[in-house]
């Protein structure tokens, strides 16, 4: 069912980490800020950027009280794993709106509509069981919107919506690369739904990975489905299927490498091993064409 507009007062806050982001931060504020429905709280966390981030960020914190700004040195490098949850939980600690119902992870990089937020509530009241959410990710190539394929249960990190049970359920965040999968799977495994709003854009003005470009970008999959605890047939498998997808060889080398590195460098998988035998269960269901999370 499409829902249009939330029928209640929502309370949300939302938590954006942005590094040097000046080129496109105006306008995920100004997307903010023209929401029907606004956050209680919006704290801006400045991930030691190198740019102007820092000075938008407290010209808009100085207009908007519910804009909070936190300023962190710079480590001298992104780290996409570790890095964005260290500075996403700044944020989460400068919360004091204490009564929200979702909390929400949001890139620097994106727009989406006046009523983004309403319909996105709206399709977690339809749902009780619907426990993390968002729009789907597009990227202005040629003048179209092109939707970034991803797996049905799967939301973006650039635009994640927790509801504060399934929140409170899982436990937060890991902070290690593949924590944008993990969440959802340990979500899955404790008996919510997770799904992205197919209906519901979100413009990405930078394509995944390109901070970094391609190949670290497929490294850092690789390492974060190791980290995850990806079945390694599992693994073998996307590799040979990646083969045939842009940019050829490189995402299936970067993948494979990544996940071996993790074996050599012996990195910590997370810790919980229900969850990676839950994860591993659906991924050779999926193979043997049975019902699993992705479908």
């Amino acid at each position: 069912m499409t829902m249009t507009s939330s029928s209640r007062p929502v309370q949300y806050v939302v938590i954006s980490p942005v590094r040097d982001e000046a080129q496109h931060l105006e306008r995920t504020i100004e997307s903010m800020v023209s929401q029907t429905i606004r956050p209680a709280q919006w704290v801006l966390v400045n991930d030691g950027s190198a740019d102007e981030t820092g000075a938008i960020i407290d010209h808009w914190a100085s207009r908007e009280p519910w804009i909070v700004a936190v300023h962190r040195p710079d480590r001298g490098s992104r780290e996409p794993g570790n890095g964005v949850i260290d500075a996403f939980y700044d944020g989460y600690n400068r919360i004091t709106a204490n009564d929200w119902e979702f909390l929400i992870k949001l890139d620097g990089d994106v727009a989406f509509d006046a009523d983004y937020f309403a319909q996105c509530f709206a399709e977690f009241d339809a749902d009780s069981h619907l426990g993390i959410g968002g729009g789907v990710i597009c990227h202005p190539v040629d003048g179209q919107l092109q939707v970034e394929p991803n797996p049905r249960f799967h939301v973006r990190g650039a635009s994640k919506i927790y509801r504060r049970p399934c929140w409170q359920d899982i436990a937060g965040l890991v902070s290690a690369p593949g924590w944008d999968t993990i969440d959802e799977v340990k979500a899955n495994m404790l008996g919510w739904s997770t799904r992205s709003f197919a209906n519901l854009k979100v413009i990405h003005y930078r394509f995944t990975g390109a901070a970094k470009g391609p190949w670290s970008n497929a490294v850092k999959n690789g390492l974060g489905s190791y980290v995850s605890g990806y079945h390694p047939v599992f693994i073998l498998l996307k590799c040979v299927k990646h083969l045939f997808e842009k940019p050829y060889l490189l995402a299936s080398a970067g993948l494979l490498y990544g996940f071996i590195l993790g074996y050599v460098r012996r990195v910590p998988q997370i810790p919980d091993k229900s969850l990676i035998k839950y994860l591993r269960a659906q991924q050779l269901r999926r193979l043997l064409f049975c019902t699993t999370i992705w479908k």
